[in-house]
């Protein structure tokens, strides 16, 4: 059986009119710049809506709320991240050994986090947006399949929740930014505990 057919797919539904899908685009890359340029805070409806030149009323049609925002914001990442891990080349994708590819997927977390880490933890830190974003059940299905595959064995599911838990934006932020460790460090120390725990 193949990863495609362990792991769900976040954001699978019909597909979206051209005109919807570039408007769609253009809001979320207004708020993705607005993140990156003032930080998570000044993600409004009305402040996303100036950035894309558009009126509010057209953020609150297409997204609902500001939760609504976020949650498609990070929806759009996970799903360029989920796209490398189940189709990309290896060692993130497919035909890698199980362990370098969780080592990869680890590397690749990390570094997303330099770049959507407030909005990841705006999610984390928002139970609203947090359970009701796949991307989680996606991860942890992710991890699973993996560490079966490098003949981990015992629970599967908590040891992938627990692997998981190092990774999470609210953690790595806090130890660039408060602990001054770099990001070839934390990638170091992911590495070693995935070594340390399929035992390669």
């Amino acid at each position: 059986m193949t990863s495609r057919t362990l792991l769900p797919q976040i954001g699978i539904g019909p597909p979206e009119r051209g005109d919807a899908a570039r408007n769609r685009r253009l809001l979320l890359d207004a708020a993705a710049r607005l993140v990156a340029e003032r930080g998570v805070d000044a993600v409004t409806m009305d402040a996303v809506a100036c950035a894309a030149g558009v009126g509010k009323g057209t953020v609150f049609r297409r997204f609902g709320s500001r939760s609504g925002l976020m949650q498609s914001l990070l929806d759009h990442t996970e799903k360029e991240m989920q796209q490398g891990f189940m189709f990309g080349p290896p060692p993130l994708g497919p035909g890698a050994d199980p362990a370098d590819r969780l080592i990869a997927f680890g590397y690749a977390r990390i570094a997303m986090v330099e770049v959507q880490g407030e909005v990841q933890r705006a999610a984390e830190n928002s139970p609203e947006v947090r359970f009701a974003v796949p991307a989680r059940a996606v991860q942890i299905a992710h991890v699973m399949s993996l560490l079966r595959a490098a003949g981990v064995d015992g629970d599967l599911e908590l040891l992938a929740c627990s692997l998981l838990a190092p990774l999470e934006a609210t953690l790595v932020l806090h130890q660039m930014r408060d602990l001054g460790a770099s990001i070839e460090r934390l990638q170091a120390a992911w590495e070693d505990l995935v070594r340390r725990v399929t035992r390669c």
